[in-house]
């Protein structure tokens, strides 16, 4: 009976899994692209044509006995005050992520002075593009449209449930 138990949490594990799965299409953007997080680059010239969904990361690659990454408002970033950051990614490993999670603009600057030196990013986060739609499927029975769409899942799942039962009993 134990066994059972087992593969019934497995089960269950596998289909959340499929359910909660992440977004494949999200980004990770490296800040910088190869010179990284560091003075001398101009951030608003490498975002300019990059488009940030919700759901990407921003990945700041520097040195992490010189420099930060803060999270700043507008009047911050355009200021380079770094005195009252909205947050503060720095972790100490110079490889901090930061998740684009809510649709808005973003604002990142270096505190310690480098700011002033170009070390500042603003990004615009918007909702992914809706999926281009398919065209219409011609057929002469509109049960076929399901098919595809229910019928196998539910046959794969059923079938694959029933294989866990059997190998218990």
């Amino acid at each position: 009976m134990e066994r059972s138990k087992v593969m019934l949490v497995m089960a269950a594990m596998a289909f959340a899994f499929v359910v909660m799965a992440p977004k494949a299409d999200a980004k990770r953007f490296i800040v910088g692209s190869n010179m990284g997080w560091t003075t001398n680059v101009n951030y608003t010239i490498w975002a300019k044509d990059l488009h940030f969904y919700n759901g990407d990361w921003l990945f700041f690659v520097y040195d992490r006995n010189q420099m930060n990454v803060l999270e700043v408002n507008k009047t911050d970033y355009e200021s380079c005050n770094s005195d009252h950051p909205l947050h503060n990614w720095t972790t100490g490993a110079g490889r901090d992520v930061v998740p684009l999670n809510v649709t808005r603009h973003y604002y990142f600057i270096s505190g310690k002075g480098f700011c002033y030196g170009g070390m500042k990013l603003a990004v615009r986060v918007e909702n992914p593009p809706p999926p281009p739609v398919a065209s219409p499927v011609k057929s002469s029975s509109p049960s076929s449209i399901y098919r595809g769409q229910f019928v196998l899942p539910a046959v794969l799942a059923i079938g694959a449930l029933w294989d866990a039962f059997v190998r218990v009993w």
